[in-house]
C-alpha cells in the first residue's frame, strides 16, 4: 500500500467571498497535478473561515466584565477570551492559563477555536466555520463542477490532546471521506474478537496531511493520493465523543 502527499503551493491570501475550490483547482494545474477520483483534498481552517467571512476585528469587540477577569487572571487579550466565550456552548475547564470550552458545534477545543495566527497584524481573529461540514460540501461541490472528478474533503484545525504533548491536525469537517472505520466484531491476526477498535480515519488523514503543510510554510493546502478506500460518506460531527462517553465531562 503506498499513501502520497501533495502540497499545493502558491494559495494567495485568501479574502471573503474567494472560490476556494477554483484556487486550489487553479494551483495543482500550475504544479502539473490533475485530480484524479478518489484523491482526498485536505484544506485548513483558516482559509475556509476567511472565504466565509468570520473573521473579525478585534477593534469591535466589547468584552463583558467577566472575560475581563479571565483575561486579567490568565494574562490574555479580553476580546478574545471574549470571542471563545461566545462561540462556546459552555466552559469545560480554567487552569494553567488555558480555557478549554466545548463549542457551537460540540468541539472541545482551547478558546472556541479563536485563532490569530496567519490573519493579518494580530488584530484580527479568526473564528470556526459557523457548520464545518457544510464547508466541505460546497468545496467538494465545486471542485466536482470545476473538473469533473469526485474528490473527498476534509476541512482540519490544530488542537491539543488530552494524554499527548504537542498539537496535531484534526477533522473538523468532512465531505466525502469515512470519518471512522469500526473494526468491532472483526477478528485481529491471532483470531481474537475485537470489541473497542474504532480508528478516527479522517484525523489521520488530517494529521498525515499537516506534514506537507504547517502553520508558516503558506501551504494550506494538500492532496492525499492512495485513500481509495476511505472514500464514503462520513461527517466530522461523528468524530465529536458523546458527553456520556467522556470520562474528562
Amino acid at each position: 500500500m503506498r499513501i502520497e502527499l501533495i502540497g499545493v503551493e502558491g494559495i494567495p491570501d485568501v479574502k471573503e467571498g474567494d472560490d476556494i475550490a477554483k484556487i486550489i483547482v487553479q494551483k495543482l494545474s500550475e504544479m502539473g497535478v490533475s485530480l484524479e477520483n478518489g484523491d482526498i483534498i485536505v484544506v485548513t481552517q483558516k482559509i475556509v473561515s476567511k472565504a466565509e467571512g468570520r473573521i473579525v476585528n478585534l477593534g469591535a469587540v466589547e468584552p463583558s466584565q467577566f472575560a475581563v477577569e479571565i483575561a486579567r487572571r490568565y494574562e490574555k487579550d479580553a476580546r478574545v477570551i471574549e470571542l471563545a466565550l461566545r462561540e462556546s456552548k459552555r466552559i469545560v475547564r480554567m487552569d494553567k492559563r488555558v480555557l478549554i470550552t466545548e463549542t457551537k458545534h460540540g468541539f472541545v477545543c482551547a478558546n472556541s477555536g479563536v485563532d490569530l495566527s496567519n490573519v493579518g497584524g494580530g488584530e484580527l481573529a479568526s473564528l470556526l466555520p459557523e457548520d464545518p461540514d457544510a464547508s466541505a460540501d460546497r468545496i467538494r461541490r465545486r471542485i466536482r463542477e470545476i473538473t469533473g472528478v469526485d474528490v473527498g474533503v476534509v476541512i482540519t484545525d490544530t488542537w491539543g490532546r488530552p494524554w499527548r504533548r504537542g498539537q496535531v491536525n484534526f477533522a473538523i469537517g468532512i465531505s466525502g471521506v469515512k470519518a471512522l472505520l469500526d473494526y468491532r466484531g472483526s477478528l485481529d491476526m491471532y483470531g481474537r474478537e475485537l470489541r473497542a477498535t474504532v480508528i478516527a480515519v479522517a484525523d489521520e488523514i488530517a494529521a498525515a496531511a499537516e506534514l506537507v503543510m504547517g502553520k508558516s510554510r503558506r501551504v494550506p493546502v494538500a492532496l492525499v493520493r492512495g485513500c481509495k478506500h476511505l472514500i464514503g460518506e462520513g461527517r466530522g460531527r461523528e468524530l465529536v465523543r458523546p458527553e456520556e462517553e467522556d470520562l474528562f465531562r
